[in-house]
């Protein structure tokens, strides 16, 4: 089974500034595809969220979740079957966010939301999870200097690593790749990104863990 053909849709997933979108370009442009980008910037609520984490953590996410599911409507009508498409998100991964932020009575009414657009989604053939030490990470972000990063919390990051590492340790509803990217730098090392992209080449199905660094 080739997941890097038409019809087939690939997401690239991780915690926030580890590379996905990226990888996402890079793996449209090799294999002759389309990518499909997840909205970030146009979120009101995420600066100040930064700010106060539990004054805005709801607005944030109920405005992700809302423009996540619009997005998903909007990538079902680029007709999968026609096209290879790689999205730097999924919709799945949302959760992943109102878990850690919100308390228990705004998870109550998020959940009801959630349930009644995830069924409406298309699930991805492969997600390909970039994971990083939480001190790679952190380099990474100050590296791309989104201002609304700016001095980001050290503390939530790893917190948010955990997470992310929770939700793909007990993933299954699609076949999934994590792959250790503490010591790649696929940007600027041609070496790595061929790496990466043998290991996805090869990918036949289920669920595996990858370290590429290994093997140079």
């Amino acid at each position: 089974m080739s997941f890097l053909k038409k019809g087939r849709y690939i997401a690239v997933e991780g915690v926030i500034g580890v590379g996905k979108t990226t990888l996402t370009k890079l793996i449209a442009e090799r294999y002759n595809g389309k990518f499909f980008l997840e909205v970030v910037e146009e979120n009101p609520f995420l600066e100040p969220f930064y700010a106060d984490k539990e004054k805005y953590a709801f607005q944030a996410q109920i405005f992700f979740l809302l423009s996540r599911f619009k997005q998903q409507q909007e990538l079902m009508q680029m007709d999968l079957f026609s096209n290879f498409i790689v999205s730097d998100y999924f919709f799945e991964k949302d959760r992943i966010f109102a878990y850690l932020n919100l308390n228990e009575k705004e998870l109550g009414l998020y959940e009801t939301l959630w349930k009644m657009m995830s069924r409406t989604v298309s699930k991805p053939d492969l997600v390909i999870y970039l994971s990083a030490n939480t001190d790679i990470i952190m380099s990474r972000i100050e590296k791309r200097g989104r201002s609304f990063e700016h001095n980001m919390d050290r503390h939530y990051i790893e917190n948010l690593k955990q997470a992310y590492d929770y939700f793909f340790f007990h993933y299954n509803d699609s076949n999934s790749l994590t792959i250790n990217t503490d010591k790649l730098d696929y940007v600027n090392d041609p070496e790595h990104l061929e790496l990466i992209l043998k290991q996805i080449e090869d990918f036949t199905s289920g669920k595996k863990y990858i370290d590429p660094f290994k093997k140079i």
